[in-house]
């Protein structure tokens, strides 16, 4: 009996040893994708009040952990039963992530003037609330489509011999990915309260640091808006370059960035079109 549970023991060490190694392997390859999730969640997550920047954190970074919940064993499943289905879910995600981005270019092009000229009317501490929980939801549908592309890629990434230890070395890049992205964006929206700290301690170096973080986190602030939006035009972009072989064979003319860029960019400005027709024809 007790040999049985040594060797039970012995067995769950090679697993997890096993384990180990793949998620190294695949936290290489999900390095550039959790560059761009970084990147389109610090976007999201700002913008909101300074007494109010970590608990919407906090829900989103909730919403993420759901989304892992929700995208792992719909991947899982589907990679044992359908692999092709998988890619198709992931280019609709595309679609949602190039919108997004699209829009946000024409926002800036074309009506970030008149937002500036036009005074801003004090809103309501009722409707305040309501633009926060739909900025807090756009936020999470966002970050599902990351998660879904993170977990695929972590699926291509291990071979392994069991299906269950790729599934676990999956599940801890998901998890992982959360804690880490999300982990960085509350130090980037906290940056002036650790400036602050800094001054407060006395010390020359204290003061000098402190002073740059307090006075770099707007242009943080407005970097991360331009970077997020180029981010989730990439991502959708690589997302049909790598699965659509005309588009392949296209991409590998120019840059492969350039080639993303534009393909997002395209694909996005069409389906803002198809949303505004839609818009149109429900009015």
């Amino acid at each position: 009996m007790a040999s049985g549970f040594l060797a039970l023991f012995d067995d769950i060490a090679a697993l997890m040893d096993d384990v180990a190694v793949m998620t190294k392997v695949a936290g290489k390859k999900t390095a550039g994708i959790l560059g761009d999730d970084l990147a389109v969640n610090a976007q999201k997550a700002m913008g909101f009040a300074s007494s109010r920047e970590l608990p919407v954190l906090w829900e989103i970074t909730k919403g993420s952990f759901i989304n892992k919940l929700i995208v792992l064993p719909i991947v899982f499943l589907l990679s044992y039963f359908y692999p092709p289905l998988v890619t198709w879910l992931l280019m609709a995600g595309g679609l949602y992530l190039a919108y997004e981005g699209a829009e946000k270019v024409i926002e800036y092009l074309f009506h970030h003037k008149s937002h500036h000229e036009s005074e801003p009317k004090p809103l309501s501490k009722e409707e305040i609330l309501a633009k926060e929980a739909k900025k807090i939801k756009s936020a999470i549908r966002t970050d599902l489509i990351l998660s879904l592309e993170i977990v695929i890629i972590a699926m291509s990434a291990i071979k392994a011999d069991s299906f269950l230890e790729q599934a676990i070395a999956v599940t801890i890049v998901a998890f992982l990915a959360t804690i880490g992205v999300y982990g960085i964006v509350a130090l980037i929206v906290r940056m002036d309260d650790i400036g602050f700290y800094l001054i407060g301690t006395g010390t020359k170096i204290g003061e000098v640091v402190g002073k740059f973080l307090v006075a770099a986190l707007p242009k943080v602030v407005k970097a991360l808006g331009y970077i997020g939006t180029f981010a989730m035009l990439l991502v959708a972009g690589s997302i049909y370059t790598h699965h659509i072989e005309a588009l392949h064979h296209l991409a590998q003319k120019v840059p492969g960035w350039v080639a993303d860029l534009v393909v997002g960019l395209v694909i996005g400005l069409a389906m803002v079109g198809i949303v505004k027709v839609i818009e149109r024809v429900k009015n």
